[in-house]
């Protein structure tokens, strides 16, 4: 789809202005600035001879394949991951499942890193396993040295930097080289940083996963999965994405398409309120560690300087070990951080997790017994976020 005039320039375009004008006509669309909502199943054909000669390349034929409302969010999400062209599924997870059935056969190895998605995991560990996937979990710092983890066998590397929880950086480009060198493609989950934050297939990486629900929506309103592939995987993905019926529901679309002419302006107020409470919350007592990756300090800081343009709201905090009264004080009464799962809208989010794993990643770190909380830093006004987790620790230390 057409972009407006304004844009039409052969100088190299921001990413904060194509997100603002990628995906309009309004030429076509009788001067609208938005393109409308197509609720469409059936598309019409003038005859019968244009029925039987339409070529592959129509660019509609039924709606689950295309309207001209997904036409412009995938478009426009092409153009900013780089790739040759983007599908859109009902969800984030979905876009996970539908980018690794697209390159994973029965009797296939896959290494995944351990800080993934828990549903990914759980979608490997079922699914894939019934598949007979061999499906084996990697250090995710464990950079270059993953190729003495690569079989003849492994089909694909599923990476996700940072992973949601325990934050980890990986060293993408030196994974995409192990994975390559022994002809297994790269997945990447790159919900955290966006197109904007991180380039996936600028990096190595083969197909870029996004769960649009987070930030490209950014109203937790809606729910949304893009994937999108370099040109050697794009027919293949293509195959998959039809196979399975996969589409997004127009209105939907919609939601995503408004959201993505804010997403610059969004991470770049998530990426400073992150910073100012990630900042005060490393100086607290009851903190024993901030995992956040922008800061100088934490862990994976030098690979996400070197290879990310910023970083969004999204971190999480180790706390001294406490009692599961003392986390419920400090939590269950916030004024603006509210108890609930995603991420990625204009809320502020405060969730604790207690699994084994990140029981396992607390005693690897020095901090056994430690309890994780996962913080997503919101709009609201920086200070008085501060002024709401100080509160919060204050009854934790006091019910402690």
């Amino acid at each position: 789809m057409a972009r407006d005039k304004k844009t039409k320039s052969k100088t190299k375009i921001s990413d904060a202005s194509l997100a603002t004008t990628l995906g309009r006509d309004a030429k076509a669309f009788i001067g609208a600035v938005n393109p409308p909502v197509y609720h469409a199943s059936t598309i019409l054909f003038d005859s019968y001879e244009t029925l039987k000669t339409l070529p592959d390349s129509a660019p509609y034929t039924y709606g689950r394949f295309a309207t001209p409302t997904s036409q412009a969010l995938t478009d426009s999400i092409a153009c900013l991951e780089g790739g040759a062209g983007s599908f859109l599924t009902p969800s984030g997870l979905s876009a996970c499942v539908l980018a690794l059935i697209a390159v994973v056969r029965p009797n296939d190895h896959i290494l995944v890193t351990d800080s993934v998605y828990g549903p990914t995991r759980q979608f490997c560990d079922s699914y894939l396993a019934q598949m007979g996937v061999v499906v084996d979990y990697y250090d995710p710092a464990i950079g270059a040295a993953l190729s003495e983890q690569i079989t003849d066998k492994t089909a694909a590397v599923f990476v996700e930097s940072p992973g949601s929880i325990t934050m980890d950086i990986q060293d993408i480009p030196a994974i995409s080289a192990a994975a390559h060198a022994r002809g297994a493609v790269v997945l990447m989950d790159n919900t955290w940083a966006t197109p904007l934050f991180f380039k996936p297939l600028q990096q190595g990486v083969d197909i870029s996963i996004q769960a649009a629900t987070k930030y490209i929506v950014g109203h937790s309103d809606a729910m949304l999965g893009t994937v999108t592939a370099t040109a050697e995987l794009y027919d293949k993905l293509k195959q998959h994405h039809r196979l399975f019926g996969l589409c997004a529901a127009p209105d939907d679309i919609y939601l995503a398409l408004r959201g993505l002419r804010t997403l610059p302006v969004r991470l770049q107020q998530h990426m400073a309120n992150a910073l100012h409470v990630a900042q005060w919350l490393s100086e607290q007592p009851a903190v024993c560690e901030v995992l956040y990756p922008a800061l100088p300090e934490a862990a994976g800081h030098a690979l996400w300087q070197r290879d990310f343009l910023g970083a969004s709201g999204l971190f999480s905090i180790l706390l001294e070990p406490c009692s599961d009264e003392a986390i419920a004080a400090m939590i269950d009464t916030m004024r603006f951080f509210k108890i609930g799962y995603s991420w990625g809208g204009y809320e502020s989010l405060i969730v604790p997790f207690d699994t084994p794993r990140i029981a396992k990643f607390c005693e690897q770190r020095g901090q056994a017994g430690a309890r994780l909380l996962r913080l997503h830093i919101g709009l609201e006004d920086a200070q008085e976020l501060q002024q709401d987790l100080q509160e919060g620790l204050e009854r934790l230390t006091a019910t402690n």
